[in-house]
């Protein structure tokens, strides 16, 4: 094809794009089925991965936790069976009356949920559970790569096995799970992979320089695989990469910004942000930012000059935002040594 035709395509293909893009916002897609589907959620045991697990739950997907807390996983599986009991009594109590539909093509007796203690941040560990979870449950349809940690530290204070550990976890075990996952997925060109990593792999901020670079590149990783999809044609696999501000779950507990500022930019409940970003994953959204300033965050300082940046970062009191975080971590972590006589 010439290339100045091949141009003129190229221009229209971008701008409808943007007129499909736009669409979405004016006209909610209809969500996508996962009833019956396998649904693998990594760091299940608490915080967002508990509440994905319970998202996906409601819509009828047989469910795979890994946590390395077993406690903690337990507690989440028998949130879910509650819900599963809940809607197998819904459905005894309707079945007189049931008609035909797509919710009623799976029995809910069938629904279950599966618990793996599972380190990520092990390369052999995460290989030899993902064996044991395609024998005794089948081939995983959606991979949430959900676990995080963050060492709470000033990077020249930061221990080296707490730096390794946040890449390991937050990013390299992105890489495990999905190459043991994908290779069905793309035989079957069927699947989704959602990866949850975090504004602050999108942009920075001073003192988490192991989780940020975790998370960008999380982030990166997530962009190349969905690229090389797309490169692939396998289009019937699914990318969704989830980037929220700060969540209020505990990990970052102390984190402020300027106290003005404060009221219009919260910490975000953590159920809104999985229920965002579960709208976004059926509706096959390639990416959700929570809230959606976070879009304008990101592409400002992509083209604002860097003293600009900071100059809007101080502004904002997100110049040291983590200090008082860090600082609460430091004291906690001098409390635990006083209080063992270390």
């Amino acid at each position: 094809m010439n290339i100045l035709l091949e141009f003129f395509v190229v221009t229209f293909r971008v701008l409808w794009a943007f007129v499909l893009a736009a669409a979405k916002w004016l006209v909610r897609p209809k969500e996508k089925s996962v009833a019956g589907q396998v649904c693998l959620i990594t760091g299940a045991g608490s915080g967002l991965g508990r509440l994905f697990a319970l998202e996906f739950a409601r819509r009828r997907a047989l469910l795979v936790l890994w946590d390395i807390n077993t406690q903690s996983n337990e507690e989440t599986a028998g949130m879910v069976r509650h819900i599963y009991r809940e809607m197998a009594e819904e459905a005894a109590t309707a079945a007189p009356r049931a008609g035909d539909g797509e919710e009623d093509a799976l029995p809910h007796c069938n629904l279950q949920v599966y618990t793996y203690t599972c380190d990520v941040g092990k390369r052999e560990n995460v290989y030899s559970i993902a064996e044991r979870v395609r024998k005794e449950v089948g081939e995983v349809s959606v991979l949430v790569n959900n676990a995080g940690v963050v060492s709470g530290h000033h990077l020249l204070e930061c221990p080296d096995e707490l730096i390794e550990r946040t890449m390991m976890v937050n990013c390299h075990a992105h890489f495990w799970t999905t190459k043991a996952f994908l290779p069905k997925m793309l035989e079957m060109n069927h699947g989704h992979i959602v990866t949850v990593a975090s504004s602050l792999g999108l942009f920075s901020t001073a003192g988490v320089e192991d989780y940020c670079a975790s998370k960008f590149g999380a982030v990166g990783f997530h962009e190349s695989l969905s690229h090389e999809l797309k490169a692939a044609e396998k289009d019937g696999i699914k990318t969704t990469l989830v980037c929220p501000y700060l969540v209020d779950t505990g990990m970052f507990r102390g984190c402020r910004i300027r106290k003005e500022i404060e009221p219009f930019l919260p910490p975000l409940k953590p159920e809104y942000c999985v229920k965002q970003a579960m709208r976004a994953i059926l509706t096959d959204q390639p990416m959700i930012c929570t809230p959606r300033l976070m879009y304008m965050v990101t592409f400002m300082k992509s083209i604002l000059p860097f003293e600009a940046v900071v100059c809007m970062y101080r502004f904002l009191g997100a110049d040291k935002c983590m200090y008082p975080f860090i600082a609460q971590r430091k004291q906690a972590t001098n409390n635990n040594e006083a209080k063992n006589g270390i």
